[in-house]
């Protein structure tokens, strides 16, 4: 009876299952994946795994070892000098299998097992492993440090020393800032009592230029009053000097009238002889027009 006997003998002798799993193995490390049923894909993960953690160790006698197992030089050498240094940072669990599905003919079922670190398409997809931490007892490192303390006093009053010269520096270092700060303070407010001195001196400058316009203005007006008093004193002087000419010039006409009357009365009388006469002699050209 095969009681708590878990192991697969996979329907073969000891011989045949030893090379089959031997030859397998050295297929996979060469190749980094094959194509197996499920079963043997499992058989193959414990045959092969203990053999890549004896990798690990670069020494003769683990290169004995696993030439003991594989019988495959060439093998040997690719494990040792190129997969052992990808899987140096894993801790167990190189091999993966994807099952496929079922096989033609005996519905088998079908699987790929492959190295972990050599399929690149799943290394993008990981994400970083975070960082274990143990959980210890409280006062455990004060315990460790005390011990450590009394077993090396020496070494505590240097590093002791040591401590006190780095807090002697971080004191020099807080004073120099301070001065600094200090030094900023003060370039600072001399900056802000400058500025506020050329804001008083512009203020001055326009209150200043302000009073000039305002002093201009009032002088031009002054001096427009004045200009319009002048021109209308010359004006009334125009006036009356043209209202005098006019009455000189009326004057003068009205003699120059007055002579112009006395003269024609004095030919008037002659000149009514001229006529009466003239009609006297008109009348007999008449006469005969009319006969």
């Amino acid at each position: 009876m095969r009681h708590g006997k878990k192991f697969n003998h996979l329907g073969r002798t000891t011989s045949h299952r030893k090379a089959m799993l031997s030859n397998m193995a050295s297929s996979l490390i060469l190749h980094k994946r094959i194509q197996t049923t499920v079963a043997k894909a499992k058989a193959l993960r414990k045959y092969v795994e203990p053999l890549l953690t004896k990798a690990k160790t670069d020494s003769t006698h683990s290169r004995r070892v696993v030439f003991s197992y594989l019988q495959n030089k060439e093998t040997v050498q690719t494990l040792f000098n190129e997969v052992a240094d990808r899987i140096a940072d894993r801790p167990g669990g190189y091999t993966r299998i994807i099952k496929t599905g079922s096989r033609l003919g005996d519905n088998a079922e079908m699987c790929f097992i492959e190295l972990v670190d050599y399929n690149e398409l799943m290394l993008k997809d990981a994400k970083p492993a975070k960082a274990k931490t143990r959980r210890g007892r409280k006062g455990g490192k004060t315990k460790e440090t005390t011990s450590e303390a009394a077993a090396h006093p020496a070494e505590v009053k240097v590093s002791i020393e040591t401590t006190e010269d780095k807090v002697a520096e971080v004191k020099e270092e807080t004073v120099k800032v301070s001065e600094e700060v200090s030094g900023t303070e003060e370039t600072s407010t001399s900056t802000t009592e400058e500025e506020e001195q050329t804001e008083e001196e512009t203020k001055t400058d326009e209150a200043t230029e302000e009073q000039t316009d305002t002093e201009t203005t009032k002088t031009t007006v002054e001096v427009g009053d004045d200009t319009v008093e002048e021109t209308e004193t010359v004006n009334d002087k125009v006036e009356e000097v043209t209202e005098a000419e006019a009455a000189d010039e009326k004057e003068g006409t009205e003699s120059i009238d007055d002579q112009v009357d006395e003269t024609a009365e004095g030919d008037q009388a002659p000149g009514k002889e001229k006529s009466s006469g003239d009609t006297d002699e008109i009348k007999p050209d008449q006469e005969k027009e009319e006969k």
